[in-house]
């Protein structure tokens, strides 16, 4: 995983510059002076053989200067994200972004700032000041005053100290996203430390939170670091609404309690995006242009699977005339309801959180639909209508059942359950391609002016409802011509209104 401890290989670093840029940071370096460092997780992941997201610079002393001059030279734009630590933030035009900071928290050594981070795999640094003059050096030596690289190698989460957690109760949370993005195991003392100041996390802003807790969704690992999130105590911190669910029994169709069976439903996402053919080999595709049509969908749709069922608690009841049967009616609705606040306590986007909740509130429709299928009483007009009521939000929905229907495997549930779910997803898709698209994409047989000249009625909410009744009529093959339409507008405007 990592050849050298001590050095950084001089052509993953020059590869990891862009063009130009050692050359302008020299340039500034002439002019202010000090030492630079390229720090914390570009470090750690040039050294893991990836390329790194961020540019993290810290140089000792006048972090303004530096970032101010560098503008200059790129023609960039420069803002200033941290007035007490001096963290400012340049953008070039080539949209390259690079982060100045000082020494933090009072430290007047490299050394001593790295003693200060979060982590020992994000506390290591590589001096420049040297390598801008002569690239020709075979390697950087790496600072390492935490035993980071040690932890690298064993593929170690480990904070640097008890304190860096109460300092800035983030880290609590960050744990257990570097623990999931790089695929390494928490230190158990790291872990009992999490544990004891919990409560500390309720100090932080939402907006800090949110953030962490997306980029845990983002990775393949996000089952298993909100199981040690659940573990340690600190996702009852987070996320309170889930606990209720905890030892909440569900009927026979179900093996897990609630919150068990989210957790599961989460694992069970995380499976089948790793191998989309393995559930969906027919319209895999679809299922993967889906996924990549917004770069959160992920993100959005894994949330949907941990919280789906977050509405049972609130909608938990007993029908005592059918044997006592544990029942949850319109929890989907409540669900999504349930999420919404979350998702505006939390600040998430309102694409996000729109998103999601939808998913969450017509979870339940794809089982309603097979159970009509298995007793041969499905009609297109149901099918229509699931359709337009979800729109492009069709495959997500159908992972997200897929998702739910194997994490729910007790005595009760449907033995070929997933096969129905896959096949029905694919009957929807040919729906919507035949009968659907091309209704969309044509011009309508009426308008709303028709009805004004050719039926005399007056505008108002009828007229949306006369004009869905024909789309869907035309979708179902009932209706082709404009006089059709115009016939069964007609009839619909004559019905007494409800």
């Amino acid at each position: 995983m990592i050849s050298e401890h001590e050095n950084l290989p001089v052509q993953a670093v020059l590869a990891f510059f862009p063009d130009g840029l050692l050359d302008k940071l020299a340039a500034v370096r002439r002019e202010v002076g000090g030492e630079i460092y390229l720090v914390g997780g570009a470090v750690r992941d040039l050294l893991l053989g990836k390329s790194p997201g961020d540019l993290d610079l810290l140089v000792a002393g006048q972090p303004k200067r530096w970032s101010e001059r560098l503008r200059q030279l790129t023609g960039g734009a420069c803002v200033e994200l941290g007035r007490e630590e001096e963290t400012f933030r340049i953008v070039t035009p080539q949209n390259v972004v690079i982060d100045f900071s000082s020494f933090r928290l009072g430290a007047v050594c490299i050394e001593e700032d790295l003693s200060r981070r979060d982590l020992t795999v994000n506390a290591l640094a590589a001096p420049l000041h040297d390598f801008l003059y002569d690239q020709s050096l075979a390697a950087l030596p790496v600072l390492d005053p935490t035993g980071g690289l040690n932890d690298l190698e064993q593929g170690r989460i480990r904070v640097v100290a008890e304190q860096s957690l109460i300092d800035d109760p983030l880290r609590l949370l960050r744990v257990f996203r570097f623990a999931a993005s790089l695929g390494f195991a928490i230190e158990p003392e790291t872990l009992e430390h999490v544990r004891q100041h919990c409560p500390l996390i309720n100090k932080v802003s939402k907006e800090r939170v949110a953030y962490e807790l997306d980029a845990i969704m983002a990775t393949n690992r996000a089952h298993s670091a909100f199981f040690g999130l659940r573990n340690c105590g600190l996702l009852w911190e987070i996320l309170p609404e889930l606990r209720a669910g905890v030892g909440m029994a569900q009927p026979a169709s179900h093996h897990l309690d609630v919150f068990e069976h989210c957790l599961e439903t989460l694992r069970q996402m995380e499976l089948i995006l790793a191998d989309l053919n393995r559930h969906f080999s027919d319209r895999s595709p679809v299922m993967a242009a889906y996924l990549a049509e917004v770069p959160k969908r992920t993100v959005q749709v894994k949330w949907a699977a941990l919280l789906h069922d977050i509405g049972k608690p609130v909608c938990f009841g007993i029908n005592a005339e059918k044997d006592g049967r544990i029942t949850f009616h319109n929890h989907d609705l409540r669900g999504a309801s349930l999420f919404t606040g979350i998702s505006r306590q939390l600040r998430r986007s309102k694409e996000d959180t729109e998103a999601t909740a939808r998913l969450i509130a017509w979870h339940m429709r794809p089982f309603f639909l097979a159970n009509d299928q298995r007793q041969d009483k499905l009609t297109l007009k149901a099918c229509l209508r699931l359709i337009k009521t979800v729109g492009e939000h069709l495959p997500g929905l159908f992972l997200l059942a897929m998702a739910d229907a194997l994490a729910g495997k007790g005595e009760a549930s449907p033995e070929a359950i997933e096969q129905e779910v896959s096949g029905l997803f694919t009957l929807l898709f040919d729906i919507e391609r035949n009968h659907v698209a091309p209704v969309q994409a044509a011009p309508p047989l009426i308008t709303g002016n028709d009805l004004i000249t050719e039926l005399n009625l007056v505008p108002g909410p009828l007229f949306r409802i006369i004009l869905d009744k024909i789309e869907e009529a035309q979708m179902e093959r009932a209706v082709s011509s404009r006089e059709e339409a115009l016939a069964l507008a007609k009839a619909v405007a004559a019905k007494p209104a409800c």
